[in-house]
């Protein structure tokens, strides 16, 4: 696999391979991260491994997937970021999530602006969206953040879901 790792100020944001599984599926069953993520469920270990397989296989041919975050003092691993593909969508979407140790520190919107910057100069994206559930009022004031704009709200499965989007020619931080 290539390297993708990326940098910020504070963070390196490391992509998530095969062996990471043990690792990712701490995160995946934090009760705060599976609230809104995983519908409250549960994963199995089993999931996860078949997920970062998946994501290891994104990164060799599309060059995109799931990103550990780690600071870059502790190299302590603190959540995780990147693209993946929900409902049916032909383009992935910006998903991260953070352990609640690490949150209120600005980690995900200096993860996400990276992200961002990623699909836009290396992906060629022209717009990227995301997704989050209504009542996730810390994801959507992060879009907020991240100058990302409502545009549509959908029922999925019972759930309200809000979109979110941000256009190639509006890349920046709002404070």
């Amino acid at each position: 696999m290539m390297n993708f790792e990326l940098e910020t100020q504070r963070l390196r944001l490391q992509p998530i391979v095969a062996s990471d599984s043990i690792a990712l599926h701490e995160i995946f069953i934090d009760a705060y991260v599976r609230k809104y993520l995983c519908d409250d469920r549960v994963w199995e270990l089993q999931q996860i491994e078949e997920m970062s397989l998946e994501n290891q296989n994104l990164f060799d041919t599309q060059k995109l997937g799931l990103w550990f975050i780690k600071t870059k003092d502790t190299e302590e691993i603190v959540g995780f970021i990147g693209l993946w593909y929900f409902f049916e969508e032909e383009q992935p979407q910006l998903v991260y999530a953070l352990i609640p140790t690490a949150t209120k520190k600005g980690y995900a919107t200096e993860a996400a602006l990276k992200i961002i910057e990623y699909c836009f100069k290396e992906l060629g994206y022209k717009y990227l969206l995301a997704s989050c559930d209504r009542p996730n009022l810390e994801s959507i004031k992060l879009t907020q953040r991240l100058g990302m704009r409502e545009v549509e709200q959908r029922t999925i499965e019972d759930k309200p879901i809000v979109f979110f989007k941000i256009e190639n020619d509006l890349v920046h931080c709002q404070d």
